[in-house]
C-alpha cells in the first residue's frame, strides 16, 4: 500500500483528490493538508511514502517545503502538482529533489500511475513540460551548480552505461530509454542504480545535471541503437 499525503490549499481540489486517490486499491490517503508548516507536521506523524504537493500554498509554499522535507526525509518522495509550469518554480523543485512535476490538467488515471512510477524510483515530468527541464538542466549546469565526480569513477562506466546518462541527460523518461536501448524499464531502473551508485550521485536529476556539465549527453546520444 502506498502512504499518500496530499498537500493543496483548495479545499475542493483537496477534498476532491481524496476521494479520486481514496478508490485506488494500492493507494492510502494517510492525511491532506492545506499548506507547507502543516505538511512537515503530518511528515513526523504519518511518515508517508509520497507527497502530493501543490506549490502555491499560505504560510510555505511548496518549493520550501519540498526542500525542508528532502533535507531530513529524502527518502520520501515528492510529485510536484501545479497549474504553474513556471521556470523558477520548475528549476526549484527539480533542484531541492521532487520526483516529479505534473501539472494539474492530467486525468485522475495519469495521476495515480504518476504515484505508482515515482513511488518504484522512476522520475516523472509531465509531457506539457519536458523540453523546459532539458532546458533548465543546462542552464543549471552553466550556472550555479556544479556536479563533481572522480576520473576514476568515470573510467569504470561501461559504454552501455554512459549512454544510459545521455539519455537521461537529454530528458528521457525509463520508458524511452527502455525502447531507445532494447531494454525493459526493469533492466533500466537497475541500471540507473548501478550508475548512480559507481558516479556517488544521490538521484537521476544530479545524474542529468553531470551529463550536461560534462558534454556526455552529445558525445554518447544515439550512439548505439
Amino acid at each position: 500500500m502506498i502512504k499518500i499525503l496530499i498537500a493543496e490549499d483548495q479545499e475542493l481540489i483537496r477534498q476532491s483528490l481524496q476521494i479520486i486517490l481514496g478508490a485506488e486499491k494500492d493507494i492510502e490517503v494517510i492525511d491532506a493538508v492545506e499548506n507547507g508548516t502543516e505538511v512537515i507536521r503530518s511528515v513526523r506523524k504519518e511518515k508517508p511514502d509520497v507527497i502530493l504537493m501543490d506549490i502555491r500554498m499560505p504560510e510555505m509554499d511548496g518549493v520550501i517545503c519540498t526542500q525542508i522535507i528532502k533535507e531530513n526525509y529524502p527518502q520520501i518522495k515528492i510529485v510536484i502538482l501545479t497549474t504553474f509550469d513556471d521556470d523558477e518554480y520548475v528549476f526549484n523543485a527539480l533542484k531541492y529533489g521532487a520526483s516529479g512535476y505534473l501539472l494539474k490538467g492530467i486525468s485522475s488515471k495519469e495521476l495515480s500511475g504518476a504515484i505508482r512510477k515515482v513511488y518504484q524510483g522512476t522520475a516523472m515530468i509531465n509531457e506539457d513540460i519536458a523540453s523546459k527541464v532539458v532546458k533548465l538542466f543546462s542552464k543549471m549546469a552553466q550556472y550555479n551548480i556544479t556536479i563533481q565526480v572522480n576520473e576514476q569513477q568515470i573510467s569504470e562506466l561501461k559504454k552501455s552505461e554512459l549512454q544510459l546518462i545521455s539519455l537521461v541527460g537529454s530528458g528521457m523518461s525509463n520508458k524511452e530509454i527502455a525502447k531507445k536501448m532494447s531494454l525493459s524499464e526493469g533492466t533500466v531502473r537497475n541500471n540507473l542504480s548501478i550508475v548512480l551508485s559507481k558516479l556517488d550521485l544521490r538521484d537521476r536529476t544530479q545524474l542529468a545535471i553531470w551529463a550536461v556539465q560534462t558534454g556526455t549527453v552529445n558525445k554518447f546520444f544515439g550512439d548505439e541503437e
